[in-house]
């Protein structure tokens, strides 16, 4: 068994990892690289592999930093099976479509000013229709259901516990010198999560492939993280004020949106509207709710005991689709509280409410997860931090300054990624039976203080592949 590290290793975007096993080519994840704009674009571009010579795809999870390329492997001339788990399939159905629209608009965006300048135009990385022609691709497979890729070479997914549908992916193989079995976390969710069940306990395996992105920190408690949300809200909504909430369509808003509703359903807010402004987010919330059986005890137990049977759905809530409507809340007045993505403030809805409302020092605006550096998330993540206390900061949003007068924070105990403590909780029991362990998806920082960690509990070997980086396990 050979492993070749094409992305997703030394950064925590463009998830791409080459398997060969009795000559068979499998590859895990294709996914966005997201970085500097022209290092983004000549990445994402050129794939780093012999599209011809796949066997097999496999997907961990839906998010676009795993999933986000697919369809340029498609548009390249693959035509095999892309494996992942039912609630992953659907979810891919309407995040690649959107993708492929925002490649479009994107580009043509860019090249109105470049015809102008009587400049080469731009080509989507790829369309809608490369996205709708990739969703034929898909196999849907159950958790903890094997099935066969190739002759002696099984697949199985575990849950993984980070988003619906998110699974560690298993291959077990026999080639000379007998069985071997590889485990990939994909993405490992941390425990008691709203929502989404625990990650499966980490199974007898000879090879670990463990993600990385927060190695070196701890997150706050989830029970806290309610709390201080209902805190936040009290205080914004009791000076009249708005909160709006930059986050990622696929998880984030969902969890937002549950501990909303429980905390409105307590009394522990005040009744104030809130808003879900994402046409993405409001097509992936509806396939949150064709998948029950992905909830956890948690979420059964609140609908059961609410005699509300959808979790994401209360009185005071509202999904919005149109951009008529989505125009009209930055008009409306009195506490109010808009969910939008972009999750980084990069593109989308949110950046029309954060330009409306980022001035007024009643607003707040609520970050809640981790942020790409050189994005305007960061930026005001770094303001949360204090970093910006002795001058002014000012937002650039569709080519004008705005100064962010708001109180800005932030609340990371909504992380859909397992911490430090909770990787090495769970990566525990490999010290019995784990010959190589793999650091991937992470941050060079977060990386090696996580592979510190492993060689301390016992792990034999440990390694943190640098890109195109590769290994022979034998």
């Amino acid at each position: 068994m050979k492993i070749k590290f094409l992305g997703g290793v030394e950064t925590v975007t463009g998830s791409m990892y080459l398997i060969r096993t009795n000559r068979q080519n499998i590859l895990l994840e294709c996914g966005l690289y997201q970085g500097k704009r022209k290092e983004s674009y000549h990445r994402n571009r050129k794939l780093p592999l012999d599209i011809r010579r796949l066997s097999a795809v496999i997907l961990s999870h839906a998010h676009i930093d795993h999933s986000g390329n697919l369809p340029s492997l498609i548009k390249h001339g693959y035509d095999g099976a892309i494996y992942a788990t039912h609630a992953t399939v659907d979810l891919c159905g309407a995040m690649l479509p959107d993708s492929g629209r925002i490649h479009e608009a994107d580009v043509a965006y860019a090249n109105k000013k470049r015809a102008r300048q009587n400049k080469a135009l731009f080509e989507p990385l790829y369309t809608e229709k490369d996205a709708l022609k990739t969703l034929n691709h898909f196999v849907g497979v159950g958790y903890n259901r094997t099935i066969e890729l190739a002759r002696d070479v099984r697949l199985t997914f575990l849950d993984a516990g980070h988003i619906l549908g998110s699974a560690m992916v298993l291959l077990e193989t026999v080639e000379k010198g007998g069985p071997r079995r590889l485990l990939f976390t994909g993405d490992l969710g941390q425990p008691n999560l709203p929502i989404v069940r625990d990650p499966t306990p980490l199974p007898p395996v000879d090879y670990l492939m463990i993600e990385s992105t927060y190695g070196d920190r701890e997150h706050p408690v989830v029970r806290e993280t309610q709390h201080v949300l209902g805190e936040i809200v009290n205080k914004v909504a009791g000076r009249g004020g708005r909160i709006v909430i930059p986050a990622f369509a696929v998880g984030r808003t969902q969890d937002i949106v549950y501990d909303l509703h429980q905390l409105t359903h307590a009394g522990e807010i005040p009744d104030i509207p809130i808003y879900v402004d994402s046409p993405l987010a409001v097509n992936v919330t509806e396939i949150f709710r064709l998948h029950p059986d992905c909830y956890d005890q948690e979420t059964r137990d609140f609908i059961a005991e609410s005699g509300n049977h959808d979790p994401f759905g209360f009185y005071r809530l509202r999904y919005v689709r149109s951009v008529e409507e989505s125009k009209s809340l930055n008009e409306a007045r009195g506490p109010l509280i808009i969910i939008s993505a972009s999750g980084m403030a990069e593109a989308g809805r949110v950046q029309h409410h954060l330009k409306h409302a980022i001035t007024d020092p009643r607003n707040a605006v609520l970050i809640t997860g981790w942020q790409a550096p050189h994005t305007l998330g960061r930026r005001l993540a770094d303001k949360a931090r204090g970093r910006y206390e002795d001058t002014q900061l000012y937002a650039r949003i569709f080519g004008e300054e705005f100064p962010v007068n708001a109180e800005v924070y932030t609340l990371y105990g909504y992380s859909a990624h397992a911490d430090r403590q909770h990787l090495l909780d769970w990566a525990a029991p490999g010290v019995e039976h784990v010959q190589r362990a793999f650091v991937v998806h992470g941050d060079p920082e977060p990386a090696d203080a996580l592979a510190e960690g492993l060689r301390g509990m016992g792990y034999p070997r440990v390694e943190v592949p640098l890109r195109d980086e590769k290994f022979t396990l034998k």
